[in-house]
């Protein structure tokens, strides 16, 4: 008896031991394609009102302030009247009112707050934005799903293609090796600018992780140059101190 408990110690060590490799192996076998992030105003204005109009349904982003969207080139009134549909106030955290034990029971899981996603994809697969860029464009029609959609990225996903209108309808050709994607019922948009849309929708989402990134690194390199130029005096008055010692 007391062996049998040894050994089914040593292989549950085991596994929690090498569980991240193998994840990381999996992980490495990801294909992601390159997004197109941009800091253009327009672009991250517009990623806004997709967000708010497609994903702050069931996500919230309940770390961002409205009214922190005034650093996008919006006034307080853009934002009510554009990207606010009930009685919040732009002062208002950006959340939902969908209960989170109503939504597990719907969809199996409840939807995770967005606001650090892309900060968080990037800590497994070493760029947020790359992953969610190709996640979005990778849904498919899945019969087998209760959705009815389904994901190359993410396997199994509950979550639906609340985007379809504007992409279409996708089929998967192919083996299971060699799957790719086919346009079988296009959407509102051609998929050039389904992807440009796309792009501008991860871009907000990268943004929202840290709205205060530019100004972040702007302080940075002046942080770094006046310690350059205080080296330099630094060293200058040590040379002068020490002339006559040496």
């Amino acid at each position: 008896m007391k062996s049998r408990v040894m050994s089914f110690i040593k292989r549950v060590a085991a596994v929690a031991l090498f569980a991240p490799v193998v994840a990381m192996a999996a992980g490495a076998e990801l294909h992601l394609d390159k997004a197109p992030v941009s800091k253009d105003p327009a672009a991250l204005q517009h990623g806004a009102k997709l967000f708010v109009n497609y994903c702050l349904n069931c996500h919230s982003a309940s770390y961002l302030r409205y009214n922190r969207l005034q650093a996008l080139g919006l006034t307080e009134g853009d934002i009510r009247d554009n990207l606010m549909f009930a009685g919040e106030k732009t002062g208002d955290l950006m959340r939902i009112s969908m209960r989170r034990d109503e939504a597990k029971k719907w969809f199996g899981a409840a939807p995770p707050d967005l606001t650090l996603v892309a900060r968080a994809r990037a800590s497994e697969f070493g760029s947020g934005a790359d992953w969610l860029y190709t996640y979005l464009r990778q849904f498919h029609r899945d019969p087998n799903r209760p959705t009815g959609w389904n994901n190359l990225v993410f396997p199994n996903v509950g979550m639906p293609h609340v985007l379809w209108e504007l992409q279409g309808e996708q089929v998967v050709k192919g083996g299971e090796h060699g799957a790719s994607l086919e346009l079988a019922k296009p959407g509102k948009l051609s998929p050039a600018e389904y992807d440009k849309a796309v792009a501008d929708l991860v871009s907000y989402i990268v943004w929202m992780g840290e709205p205060v990134a530019e100004k972040r690194k702007t302080i940075g390199m002046v942080v770094l140059a006046f310690l350059a130029g205080l080296f330099v005096l630094a060293f200058a008055l040590k040379k002068n101190y020490w002339k006559d010692i040496h």
